[in-house]
């Protein structure tokens, strides 16, 4: 994906749809695995995630 704040623009998608999937799931790993770090604005959108996925608002899909 290589964009400036990529894992707060896959939350956003996952937001979007309210479900976090096995692709967005994936491309989060996977920018997480190529920069090493995480941004302070990465981060927040990933808290943000975790909280709305414990409060019920996101469902998390399974791979197959």
């Amino acid at each position: 994906m290589k964009a400036k704040y990529a894992i707060r623009h896959l939350v956003e998608r996952a937001l979007d749809i309210k479900k976090l999937t096995p692709e967005i799931e994936n491309e989060i790993n996977y920018e997480l695995t190529q920069t090493g770090y995480i941004s302070d604005i990465d981060y927040e959108a990933l808290e943000l995630l975790m909280s709305e996925m414990d409060a019920g608002r996101i469902q998390l899909i399974a791979s197959f």
